[in-house]
Formats: structure tokens, C-alpha cells, sequence
């Protein structure tokens, strides 16, 4: 899908077609929108094709007065099993004489709230002021995804201590994989931003460098931010596992109790039913007997358990 924005009195407006000083939002193209906006736009086949490539890094490529701009974005998924994967795919900004593109291979919430207006004074006809604003919300959100995890981390936590399945571990697993994916991206984000600061990407002005600083702190923060958080989920899982394995353990104590004590009575009445001239060969006595032996093993095995 292929969509023109314009800033038209500081609102972003959508077009019927593009104009000079706009913003062409593509998401998930198909081949025809792919070669209509090769042909119409003249854009760099590579740039296209690198952008809606899934696996692709962040990084900066330059040629014939086109600039490719690849960022990591994060992407929150929820599972059937009620568990949420966090991952990051790539959005392609292209920028060009006329306008900017963002080339998205899927649906993307970041572009989404951005066509909603979730970004305050976005002028589309400022291509390098829009770049830093497209950036800034797109490290906005892996704070927000950090958050989330953060959240969803003291949720499993709590039911850390009652844990006796794989459950909860598994969704731990898949938290501390996604800090994986956030902490390679934040690091590739991290230089190609480190290439714009040196003003060889796009041209940078005076009053978007604060913009940019704004930028290049929230990436370190939440790269300090996945640092941290992969600490404590990494401690969080060899905590988990040991609970676990401590609760199997008070449930094997418990069956094992009970079959020991379950044993004792008919281990009396066996031998006084296959045994003859014994003492007190009477029913109340080996009911007597079984009764006082099963009290004084329980009495023993509750003491040693405290």
C-alpha cells in the first residue's frame, strides 16, 4: 500500500498523489507498487529491495543523490498461549530531492501512529528534521517494548514461587530472546545514528541538532536499559529453574511420606496373616499395632522435615 502525506498548516494531511516536499509511506508493497515506484519515482532498485528485506541490517547507503536510511524497529507479537515475543524488523527511509519514503515490508505501529499524527509538528517538506523525527519515535518505542517486558518480567515473577511447569520458563526463555534481538538491533541503530551525527549522511542544520542528541541518548538508554534487564532475566530463569526443581522435589517428599506410611498397615496385618503362634493373635491387637507404628513413623518423618 502506497500512501502521500503533506504538512499542510501543521497538520499531516493525506494526499491523492504525491507532490514536492512529501512523505510516501509504503507498507507491505506488492511487485506492481514495487515497480511503479521504481519507474515513477526513479528510486534505486537495491534501496527498495533492501528495505523490504526481513533480515536486513541497519545501515547507510548512498548513490546517485538518493540516501538509504535502514533502522531496526521493534515489534511485539502475542502468542496463542497468552505469551508475548518481542522481535525487530527493518524500515527502509529513502530520501530523495523531492521527498522521503518509508518502505515497510509489514504492517508497523510506529509508521501507523505516525500517520495518525502521534508525532507533534512533523513537516514533511524538512526531510532531515522528519528523519530525526521518524528515528526519535522509532527509539521511543523500543523504550516503550522495554517497559513492557520490564512488566510482564515482574508478572512471572510472582508466580515464580508456586511454579511446578515449564510455563513460565518458556515465557522467561522468550523475553530474554527478545532482549537479544533489542540489544543487536540498538547496537546496529546505534551506528548508522553515529553516521548521521557526522553530517556525511544527510545535511544536518543548527536547529535539528538537539533533535539529534535527543535521539542518540534515548538509543544509549535503552541500550543501557536491555543491558540491565538481560541481567536480571538471566538471573531470574536460574532462579526459576531452581525453584522448580525444589518444588518437584516437596511433592516427591510428600508422595514418598505418604507411601511409606500407607505401607506400614498392611505390612502388620500381612505378617500376622501368614504367621502362626504369635503373640496376642488377636484383630484389635494388629489394629493396635498398626495404628500406634503408623502415628510414631509420622510423628518421625514430620520432625525431620522441620
Amino acid at each position: 500500500m502506497i500512501k502521500y502525506y503533506k504538512t499542510v498548516g501543521n497538520r499531516l494531511e493525506l494526499m491523492e498523489k504525491a507532490a514536492a516536499g512529501c512523505w510516501v509511506s509504503v507498507v507491505a508493497p506488492d511487485e506492481q507498487e514495487i515497480e511503479f515506484l521504481i519507474s515513477q519515482f526513479g528510486l534505486d532498485a537495491g534501496f527498495v529491495r533492501s528495505s523490504l528485506d526481513e533480515e536486513e541490517s541497519s545501515h547507510v547507503e548512498i548513490e546517485d543523490e538518493q540516501t538509504l536510511i535502514i533502522v531496526d524497529t521493534p515489534v511485539a507479537e502475542v502468542h496463542k498461549t497468552d505469551s508475548s515475543l518481542f522481535y525487530t524488523m527493518p524500515i527502509g527511509i529513502i530520501i530523495t530531492d523531492d521527498y522521503v519514503f518509508t518502505i515497510s515490508a509489514k504492517d508497523n505501529s510506529i509508521i501507523t501512529e505516525i500517520e495518525n499524527g502521534a508525532v507533534k509538528n512533523m513537516q514533511t517538506n524538512m526531510k532531515t528534521r522528519f528523519v530525526l523525527q521518524c528515528l526519535l519515535k522509532i527509539t521511543s518505542k523500543f523504550l516503550f517494548s522495554l517497559k513492557q517486558i520490564e512488566k510482564l518480567s515482574y508478572g512471572l515473577e510472582q508466580q515464580l514461587q508456586g511454579a511446578l511447569k515449564n510455563q513460565e520458563l518458556i515465557q522467561l526463555l522468550g523475553l530474554e530472546k527478545s532482549l537479544v534481538y533489542f540489544s543487536t538491533s540498538l547496537k546496529a541503530n546505534d551506528v548508522t545514528l553515529e553516521k548521521i551525527n557526522r553530517g556525511r549522511v544527510i545535511k544536518l542544520y543548527e536547529e535539528d541538532q538537539d533533535l539529534l542528541e535527543d535521539v542518540l541518548i534515548e538509543v544509549n538508554q535503552a541500550k543501557e536499559m536491555t543491558n540491565i534487564y538481560s541481567g536480571i532475566l538471566s538471573g531470574m530463569m536460574d532462579a526459576f529453574s531452581s525453584v522448580i526443581s525444589n518444588n518437584l522435589n516437596m511433592v516427591m517428599w510428600r508422595l514418598t511420606v505418604i507411601t511409606i506410611i500407607l505401607a506400614i498397615p498392611t505390612m502388620v496385618f500381612s505378617f500376622y496373616g501368614m504367621n502362626t503362634n504369635l503373640p496376642l493373635p488377636y484383630t484389635w491387637f494388629a489394629s493396635l499395632a498398626a495404628v500406634l507404628l503408623t502415628v510414631i513413623v509420622s510423628i518421625v518423618l514430620l520432625k525431620k522435615k522441620k
